[in-house]
C-alpha cells in the first residue's frame, strides 16, 4: 500500500555544511510530487533523505524527522535497508547491472534482500515487474539477454521495473528523464500516470512542462546565494503554482526570469 510521507522540519548537512534547511511537508499517498527549482539548490539531496541515501555519503547526517506510515525513518531502531526497500530509487541515467541479464537484473533487489524464489516465484515476479514498467512486450523473448544491450529508454525502465519488483510504497526518482530523448521521455511520463494508482511517487524535475504534465503537487526550491541553504519556498498543487503562485520568487522563476 502507498504511503503518504510526512516531513518535519527537515535540515541536511554534509558535514559541517548545512545543504538543505527546514523543511516541512506531507507529501500525498498514490499521487506524482514534483520538486522543481535551481541547480545545486538541495533538490536531490532533499530526495536522497527519503530513503537514507544521503547518509552513505561519509559525514553526511541530518536533523528533523521523516515519517511514513506512523514510522520515523531515521529511529535508532530502523534498519536502513529496510527503508530502502519500502522507499526504491531511479537515478539520472539508467544503471542496470552489466554483466546482468535482463531477468537478473528485475531480481537483483529481492536477491540483495536474501529472498529465496522458487523459479516461478521468480518468473511471475519478473514479469509482473516488466509489465508494471511497460517493457513485458518488448524484452519477453530476450530475457537472457545484458539489460546493457537495451536503448537507454528502455534501460530506464528496466530500472523502475527493479525498483517496483521488491513492492516499495514510495517511489523517488532523480531526473528520470533528463537522459532521454523526448520519445522516451515521453513512455516514462505515461508509466508514472500509471504508476501512481500504487504508489507514492517523489521526481526531481529540471523540466517544468514536465512537471507540470505529470504530477498533482509541486515544491519549488531555491537558495539566497552560493554557499547558502536550501530551503523549500512554496509547496501548493501543480496547477496553482504554474497558475497563481504564491511567492514572487516560485513566479520568477517558473516564467524564467531567474535560475
Amino acid at each position: 500500500m502507498a504511503k503518504s510521507i510526512d516531513i518535519s522540519d527537515l535540515s541536511i548537512y554534509y558535514g559541517d555544511f548545512l545543504a538543505v534547511e527546514g523543511v516541512t511537508l506531507t507529501i500525498p499517498a498514490r499521487s506524482v510530487t514534483a520538486l522543481i527549482g535551481p541547480s545545486g539548490c538541495g533538490k536531490s539531496t532533499f530526495l536522497r533523505t527519503l530513503n537514507r541515501m544521503h547518509e552513505v555519503i561519509p559525514g553526511a547526517r541530518v536533523e528533523g524527522k521523516v515519517i511514513i506510515d506512523g514510522q520515523s525513518l531515521y529511529d535508532d531502531a530502523v534498519d536502513p535497508v529496510e527503508v530502502r526497500r519500502m522507499v526504491g530509487m531511479v537515478f539520472q541515467r539508467p544503471n542496470p547491472f552489466p554483466t546482468m541479464s535482463i531477468y537478473e537484473n528485475v531480481l537483483a533487489g529481492l536477491r540483495l534482500n536474501n529472498k529465496k524464489l522458487s523459479k516461478s516465484d521468480a518468473d511471475s515476479v519478473v514479469e509482473k515487474a516488466l509489465r508494471g514498467a511497460n517493457l513485458w512486450n518488448e524484452v519477453k523473448d530476450r530475457l537472457g539477454k545484458p539489460g546493457m544491450g537495451l536503448s537507454g529508454g528502455q534501460q530506464q525502465r528496466l530500472c523502475i521495473a527493479r525498483a517496483i519488483a521488491v513492492e516499495p510504497q514510495v517511489l523517488l526518482m532523480d531526473e528520470p528523464c533528463s537522459a532521454l530523448d523526448p520519445i522516451s521521455t515521453s513512455a516514462i511520463e505515461d508509466l508514472i500516470h500509471e504508476l501512481k494508482a500504487e504508489y507514492t511517487i517523489v521526481i526531481v524535475t529540471h523540466n517544468m512542462q514536465q512537471a507540470a504534465r505529470v504530477s498533482e503537487d509541486t515544491g519549488f526550491f531555491n537558495l539566497a546565494g552560493a554557499g547558502k541553504p536550501g530551503r523549500l519556498i512554496e509547496f501548493n498543487p501543480t496547477k496553482k503554482i504554474f497558475s497563481v503562485p504564491d511567492q514572487e520568487a516560485t513566479e520568477a522563476y517558473i516564467s524564467g526570469r531567474f535560475g
